[in-house]
């Protein structure tokens, strides 16, 4: 590979994992993982290593797709079935602000349990937490603020939960011998649906996909980059989780955490880092939930507005604009709502879960199609598993539909 191509990676490859990345490690992918180790304990491990074969076979399909057709999702999806761009650009987009509603309240919370602000005073901590996120894209080369940005927290997020699990100690020799033979497979489908929703499921497994296309790194000689790119979106994903899991699941082998009470109920995240690190451990929470709140807002609105600028000419005119209005109206909500994120979140990523089989559906329809890959031979063994998934996911997400409106309920 020439020094080119690595500088590339270095800088766009790389940036656009990290974006992907801390769209997905948002507040409710934060919720999500702690509601459901506290659910399925030392169990949810095999629940995590489905869920890191199912992200990294349908993050390949669809950045592959992209990258060499140089086209966003919508635009495949259009080239497939006429029309299709648009219901999917429309569905990604309700995804992305209902998930992004639940980011500003949970970047509120780790406001507020950072500097110790009394629940109030949340319309304040609402309000800064949107600010912050469109700020950001007043720069000029906004691009590269949030390359910056989403890098520095997510480094951040990962020295902090390594600390927090060191001193919850989990049983990690359990642990191993969950992860391949847990109590009861079918008891975790709908975890697996949840966290495939909340780290791929919706707008997030197009973010750093729709990252490169800007960035220009596409075509066939760019595979090798996009493959590494979208690798370690995932990775990074799965680190996150997995130091979370060990945390929680340490606290609640120690008999320490009490799951039914209304604290743990209103806020998992918080009562959990606060049993494992005590008062400190409420403070890291703050600082993990912030970072992960405004990296996922700056996500969810960069990548719900990329799927609207190719079909709307005014929304690639005003680009900026409407990522800041996106943000804007996700805050201006979450105000009105004035609720603890906690079972939006959850809901968010059951639901994007649900639009992922649509989405991975399309894209590999496309990944046949001349006149949206060229020459481009997908490879035999990823359309295969990407169709498996599409049905797998779809599956589940159907039976799954029960406990979906439980949660809403």
């Amino acid at each position: 590979m020439s020094n080119g191509k690595k500088s590339l990676f270095s800088s766009v490859g790389l940036g656009a994992a990290f974006l992907m990345a801390l769209s997905a490690v948002g507040p409710g992918f934060l919720t999500q993982t702690v509601t459901f180790t506290v659910a399925h304990k030392a169990n949810f491990a095999f629940a995590i290593l489905a869920v890191i074969v199912i992200d990294i076979i349908g993050q390949l399909n669809v950045w592959r797709i992209m990258g060499v057709s140089a086209m966003r999702g919508q635009d495949v999806a259009n080239k497939v079935l006429k029309g299709s761009g648009y219901f999917l650009a429309f569905l990604v987009a309700l995804g992305g602000l209902v998930f992004n509603i639940g980011n500003v309240g949970g970047s509120s919370q780790g406001l507020q349990a950072l500097f110790g602000i009394d629940t109030s005073w949340s319309i304040l901590t609402v309000g800064l937490s949107g600010l912050i996120g469109a700020c950001l894209f007043m720069f000029r080369n906004f691009l590269s603020a949030v390359d910056k940005f989403v890098k520095i927290l997510g480094a951040v997020v990962i020295v902090v939960l390594f600390y927090v699990m060191i001193k919850a100690a989990p049983p990690y020799s359990e642990v191993v011998a969950k992860t391949f033979a847990p109590d009861s497979y079918g008891a975790l489908g709908m975890p697996i649906l949840t966290l495939v929703g909340g780290t791929i499921g919706g707008y997030i497994i197009f973010s750093g996909g729709h990252r490169i296309i800007d960035a220009g790194m596409t075509g066939k000689e760019n595979l090798g980059n996009i493959d590494k790119s979208a690798v370690s979106g995932i990775l990074l994903c799965t680190i996150v989780r997995v130091l979370l899991f060990l945390a929680v699941l340490g606290v609640v082998s120690s008999g320490l955490l009490d799951s039914t009470s209304d604290a743990f109920k209103s806020n998992p995240v918080p009562t959990a880092f606060q049993v494992a690190a005590g008062d400190i451990g409420r403070r890291f929470f703050g600082i993990v939930m912030w970072a992960a709140g405004a990296t996922s807002i700056v996500g969810a609105a960069y990548t719900s507005v990329s799927f609207l600028k190719t079909l709307f000419a005014v929304v690639k005119n005003y680009e900026k604009l409407f990522i800041i209005g996106f943000i804007v109206l996700s805050t201006l909500i979450m105000m009105a709502l004035g609720r603890s994120p906690a079972v939006l979140l959850v809901l968010a990523g059951s639901l994007n879960g649900l639009i992922l089989p649509i989405s991975l559906g399309l894209l590999l329809c496309g990944s046949f199609r001349k006149d949206v890959v060229g020459d481009y031979q997908h490879p035999k063994i990823l359309t295969i598993l990407g169709f498996i998934m599409v049905l797998f996911v779809a599956y589940t997400g159907i039976t799954s539909l029960g406990g979906i409106a439980k949660l809403w309920g």
